[in-house]
């Protein structure tokens, strides 16, 4: 169930730096160009026809980077520069969410910087924002860092970086995410999380991982935002 404009209104009251996920809540990364593809397209790079890789079967490119790390490690350098640019290729492709940039106007409208922290390379994160015309509504992008795929959500380590960036703490932040790993690395960032459901059942796998407040639109968010009346 959404949250109602009075509950979001309350959550974001004490909020100065919004943290925001950007596969789901920004676009759908891989719409064009699907994750399936991607990480098959990884795998013929990585190993060449009939060549051995872990998790060469694995659909979700993201997911197959870290196989690659558990098993391969002499690899992952290369795999996740090989990913990062499979991924510009992909957010050419991407379709944008709707409410999406409305949040991102809404917050610079109400006096609240926006962190990117994204589990997709900081390169692809970049790309689409500059194509788009939305880096000047972004303070700064914090994708996985490169060649270490342990950085990826649910660790707190991307979230930490930007908080350390805004000079911010805990309390002054939230993080906007569209799945359970984004709630599980904004609590132990030490701060709270909306769920973004924007997919049906969603909304209560976000609200059983403990999001202080879920939505299913983004207009919904940006609206809760724009009313910010203190």
């Amino acid at each position: 169930m959404s949250a109602t404009p009075e509950e979001l209104a309350s959550v974001l009251a004490p909020v100065r730096h919004v943290l925001l996920d950007f596969d789901g809540p920004v676009c759908s990364v891989f719409a064009g160009f699907p994750a399936p593809d991607v990480a098959r397209r990884l795998v013929e790079l990585l190993s060449g026809p009939g060549g051995s890789l872990p998790g060469r079967e694995e659909p979700d490119p993201l997911a197959l980077l870290r196989r690659i790390a558990d098993e391969r490690e002499d690899l992952v350098s290369v795999a996740d520069e090989a990913l990062a640019q499979l991924e510009v290729e992909a957010v050419d492709q991407a379709q944008p969410t709707p409410g999406g940039v409305a949040f991102l106007e809404a917050c610079a409208a109400s006096g609240r910087s926006v962190w990117m922290v994204s589990n997709n390379a900081t390169v692809a994160i970049d790309h689409y924002l500059n194509t788009h015309g939305l880096g000047r509504l972004v303070a700064g992008q914090f994708g996985r860092v490169s060649g270490q795929p342990k950085s990826m959500k649910p660790s707190p380590r991307l979230l930490s970086a930007a908080m350390r960036a805004a000079e911010a703490k805990p309390g002054d932040c939230i993080f906007v995410g569209d799945a359970v790993r984004d709630v599980e690395a904004a609590h132990a960032a030490g701060m709270e999380a909306i769920g973004y459901a924007n997919k049906p059942g969603k909304d209560a796998t976000l609200t059983a991982a403990g999001a202080v407040a879920v939505v299913t639109s983004m207009d919904d968010l940006a609206r809760a935002t724009a009313n910010r009346n203190d």
